[in-house]
C-alpha cells in the first residue's frame, strides 16, 4: 500500500482528500439537518397511541409539576388497561390529592394493590400502573358515575355497595353517613382520627368524606348532576364555535414566524412568535375557550384535553396531531378537505395539507380532540 500511495502525485492524494473531507462535512450536516429539521415541541414523550370510540367529556387538570412529569405514564397505562385517555386529568388531579406527586407510590394504591397493606409499593411506575387499574376497576363498578368513583377511591369499594342500597347515586351526605357507620365499627383500634375538623361533630373519621371536592378543586371540566363526565352542550369546537376559531387563527397568517419550544409570554404573542401548540391556544383563546396555561401550553398538555374523536368524524376546529420529531410532536386544527392551520417551521401560521402522501399526511397519528 505504501508503495502505491508513493507512485500518486502529491497534488492528486490532496484533491483527493479535500473531496472526501467535504463529502463527510456534507454528510454530518444532512445528518443534523434529518434531526433538528422537524423539531416542534420540547415537552415529555409519551408513546401513547390513540383510543377510538369516542371519548368522555372536556377536562383540564391543574396540578403542580410534580404531578404533571407523570401524565406520559398515565397515558402508557390508561391505555394498557384499556381505560379512555381522556380520564387522564381527574387521575392527575387524584394524584394531587394523594401525594402532589411525592414519594415513590404517588398514586397511594399500596392498599388495594396488596390487600389492605400500605407502603408495599416502592416504584412510582408501579404505583401508577396498580393505580389506574384500581380506578378503572372501580369507576365500571361505580357504573361510570364519577363522584361515586372517586369517594370510593378513597373509601373502598364497599361505599358503592351502599350507595346502591340507598339511591344508586353519590351524594355527600351518603358518603358522611358511610364514614360515621364505618367509624363505629374501627375507632376501637385507636387507628383512626378525623382528618377533617368540621367532621369531628359527625363522628365521620373514616377516610375522607369530602374527598371528591378535595380532588376536583385540581379539575376544570364539565360533569353532570348524576356524576358523570359530558361533552359541552354547544357540540364543542367541532361545532360553530370550530368556525369561530379557524377564522380566528386565519388572521395570524402571514404575521408570524416559528419559534421552537411550548409556552409563550405575552412579548412573545405580541410579537408573533408561536410555536405549534402555543398558536392552537392562543386560536381558542380568542373564542373564550381557555385549554390551559398559554405559559405552559405544549402538544403533550393539549392532547390530554377534550373529547376523543374518531378520525372519520372530525370536523372543522377539531384539534389534530402528528408524529413528527416524536410522538404527538406537531399539532394543528382542522379546516376540511384534508387541510389543517398550524405553526409550521418553514411558513408561520399556515394552512397545510395533511391528504395522504403529503408530509404531514403521512404523519397524522389519528388523534383527533374536540375541546
Amino acid at each position: 500500500m505504501h508503495i502505491v500511495l508513493q507512485l500518486i502525485p502529491k497534488k492528486y492524494l490532496i484533491g483527493g482528500t479535500l473531496i472526501l473531507l467535504g463529502l463527510s462535512g456534507l454528510l454530518v450536516m444532512s445528518t443534523i439537518v434529518a434531526i433538528t429539521g422537524e423539531f416542534e415541541k420540547d415537552s415529555q414523550q409519551s408513546e401513547v397511541t390513540e383510543i377510538e370510540g369516542g371519548g368522555i367529556g372536556v377536562g383540564t387538570a391543574n396540578v403542580s409539576p410534580q404531578v404533571m412529569k407523570y401524565q406520559p405514564l398515565l397515558e402508557k397505562y390508561a391505555q394498557k388497561h384499556g381505560l379512555d385517555a381522556s380520564y387522564v386529568p381527574i387521575m392527575m388531579a387524584l394524584m394531587m390529592q394523594e401525594s402532589g406527586g411525592r414519594g415513590n407510590d404517588p398514586m397511594q394504591s399500596s392498599e388495594s394493590y396488596c390487600n389492605g397493606t400500605v407502603g408495599c409499593i416502592k416504584n412510582p411506575e408501579l404505583s401508577i400502573d396498580k393505580g389506574v387499574l384500581h380506578f378503572k376497576s372501580v369507576l365500571e363498578k361505580a357504573n361510570y358515575d364519577l363522584k361515586l368513583c372517586l369517594q370510593s377511591y378513597n373509601f373502598g369499594p364497599g361505599f358503592i355497595n351502599y350507595v346502591m342500597k340507598n339511591g344508586g347515586k353519590y351524594t355527600p351526605e351518603l358518603a358522611i353517613s358511610f364514614s360515621q357507620l364505618q367509624y363505629q365499627e374501627v375507632k376501637h383500634t385507636g387507628k383512626y382520627h378525623c382528618v377533617r375538623p368540621e367532621m369531628i361533630p359527625y363522628g365521620a373519621c373514616y377516610g375522607d368524606a369530602k374527598y371528591v371536592d378535595a380532588v376536583l378543586k385540581y379539575y376544570t371540566g364539565t360533569i353532570t348532576a348524576d356524576g358523570k363526565l359530558t361533552a359541552p352542550a354547544s357540540g364543542g369546537s367541532g361545532g360553530k364555535s370550530g368556525v369561530k376559531v379557524i377564522d380566528a387563527g386565519k388572521t395570524l397568517i402571514g404575521k408570524t414566524r416559528y419559534v421552537f419550544g411550548g409556552g409563550r409570554s405575552q412579548s412573545d404573542i405580541n410579537a408573533g412568535r408561536f410555536d405549534c401548540s402555543s398558536f392552537v391556544r392562543w386560536a381558542f383563546e380568542q373564542v373564550g375557550m381557555n385549554v390551559g396555561p398559554m405559559s405552559g401550553v405544549t402538544t403533550d398538555t393539549l392532547k390530554t384535553q377534550g373529547q376523543a374523536i374518531n378520525p372519520k368524524d372530525m370536523k372543522p376546529g377539531d384539534v389534530v396531531f402528528f408524529d413528527t420529531y416524536k410522538i404527538d410532536g406537531h399539532v394543528g386544527i382542522y379546516v376540511g378537505d384534508n387541510k389543517f392551520l398550524g405553526c409550521q417551521g418553514k411558513t408561520g401560521v399556515a394552512i397545510a395539507s395533511m391528504a395522504k402522501g403529503t408530509y404531514f399526511g403521512d404523519r397524522f397519528n389519528g388523534r383527533v380532540k374536540r375541546f
